[in-house]
């Protein structure tokens, strides 16, 4: 590693940025050598081609002539023809070992008012099982249901890595393989102030954000999972998101429509409630698939255009559950420089030009990040747009309380479950709305869908309706 503050600031200033070293007489040797590594794992010419872009001149939206709802699979109706040739082909795939996990973990708890990784937010309503212990539990049903091991990658950023591993550590890796668990780390790109200069986290640190989960394409390359992949014989991705509870994990009904549509990148998609739901809109750009960002929807006032029952016209939102083919993600990876990067207007802290650190009230700085949805933007076969009903599939938790939120989660995955409990006999106590009373968790280490559970709870004797929880191996527990 360089440390010689000569060609650090040679290189800097080639970029007009060598402002960054102004206290670097003030450092400790470590500090010198923290922020040196800093520097030369920044692309100093792409961040360069993004401030001239996005700082120096405001760019204009990009135009399209033509906005028009993206095609999608209607959802999964089991004794449909194309259903049934999907799961086999998803089922076969799984047995053949074609399959690996990669679940988008680098966030932090902040807004869950939780200290901590984000995965490890205790999610269960009755247990407090977490986000990641969940997952792992649907990779043991899935595992044990084809016979199969199914590698999970888990991406993690700079600021969550080493929690990360080590609560993974603490918990005995839920049970699974640690050698099919591996953590790779997407990049760490600078934040920079009103006139394109990086900033100063402290008078040794840039103030950096991760390079968003489009990133991930560039991190599994870089962090050897693709190689990893091609030596397993895996040539297709199960791709999520961590504060999704919900989400079907390898789903072979999605997997089966992807491969059989040579699909390189397939999203699933979910019926929007209302045109200005948060979440981005699926569509056909001049017929390019896109995703478009809520916060981008006044834009293209196209996106919020409803029939004659209020409901919106392009209603296919983005959940964010993918699947990749292995070499989709090599492709991106050798084309990055035509990927889409955005911005954002943050409030950001820094050190000011007299050593003093100032926490800004308005904002004063931009991030730069990717989206992997951005991605369906280079694929060069018609992606698969397979629709999804939310409950059971969709519950992301952004917050306490409201939409998207861990009650909301909550309430959603009890009305699922109960479903299954009333399928194989047990009486649910429901308000007049007909939502369920009580509070219901089934570990999906037991059973992996509502056929799944009837079978093997056959014979129950159901206790009378409460709160309940069924864990891996079947055991019933009422109460909290």
């Amino acid at each position: 590693m360089t440390t010689s503050i000569d060609s650090l600031q040679d290189a800097l200033a080639a970029h007009g940025q060598e402002h960054v070293l102004r206290y670097w007489e003030e450092l400790t040797d470590d500090e010198r050598a923290a922020l040196a590594a800093q520097i030369e794992e920044i692309d100093l010419a792409q961040m360069e081609r993004l401030i001239d872009i996005w700082v120096k001149n405001e760019p204009k939206p990009e135009h399209f002539d033509a906005i028009t709802p993206v095609p999608v699979v209607p959802p999964v109706d089991p004794s449909r023809a194309d259903a049934k040739e999907a799961l086999a082909a998803g089922e076969d795939a799984l047995r053949a070992g074609r399959i690996g996990l990669v679940v988008v973990a680098g966030g932090q708890g902040t807004r869950l008012g939780y200290d901590g990784p984000k995965g490890a937010y205790p999610i269960g309503a009755l247990t407090e099982r977490t986000l990641f212990a969940y997952h792992a539990d649907k990779i043991h049903g899935l595992q044990r249901r084809y016979g199969v091991t199914l590698p999970w990658f888990v991406m993690v950023s700079d600021t969550n890595r080493a929690e990360t591993e080590a609560y993974f550590q603490q918990h005995a890796f839920f049970g699974l393989d640690p050698a099919d668990l591996k953590f790779f780390q997407q990049k760490m790109v600078p934040c920079v102030d009103a006139n394109g200069k990086y900033m100063l986290d402290s008078k040794g640190v840039l103030a950096m954000n991760p390079n968003g989960h489009g990133g991930s394409l560039l991190a599994l390359i870089d962090e050897g999972i693709v190689a990893e992949c091609r030596s397993r014989g895996i040539d297709t991705l199960s791709y999520f998101q961590v504060d999704n509870w919900a989400v079907k994990v390898a789903d072979p009904y999605f997997l089966g429509y992807h491969l059989l549509g040579q699909s390189e990148f397939s999203s699933k998609v979910h019926r929007k409630r209302e045109a200005r739901e948060s979440v981005g809109v699926h569509c056909m750009c001049d017929g390019v698939p896109h995703v478009i960002e809520y916060s981008e929807l006044d834009i293209y006032p196209k996106l919020l255009e409803t029939d004659a029952d209020g409901k919106p016209v392009h209603f296919a939102g983005n959940p964010a559950i993918h699947v990749l083919d292995i070499g989709f993600v090599e492709r991106v990876y050798n084309e990055f420089e035509r990927f889409p990067w955005h911005r954002a207007h943050k409030k950001i802290p820094y050190i000011d030009n007299n050593g003093q650190r100032v926490e800004p009230d308005a904002p004063n700085g931009y991030k730069f990040e990717t989206f992997i949805f951005d991605a369906l933007q280079l694929t060069e076969r018609a992606p698969v747009a397979l629709e999804i009903l939310a409950p059971g599939e969709y519950t992301p938790i952004k917050q306490m309380d409201g939409p998207n939120s861990v009650t909301a989660a909550r309430a959603s995955m009890a009305a699922y479950w109960s479903e299954w409990l009333e399928a194989a006999g047990m009486t649910i106590e429901r308000d007049g709305d007909g939502n369920p009373v009580h509070l219901v968790e089934i570990s999906p280490r037991f059973a992996l869908d509502k056929a799944e559970f009837v079978e093997k709870t056959q014979g129950v004797s159901w206790p009378a309706p409460g709160p309940i929880f069924v864990d891996g191996v079947g055991t019933i527990f009422q109460g909290r």
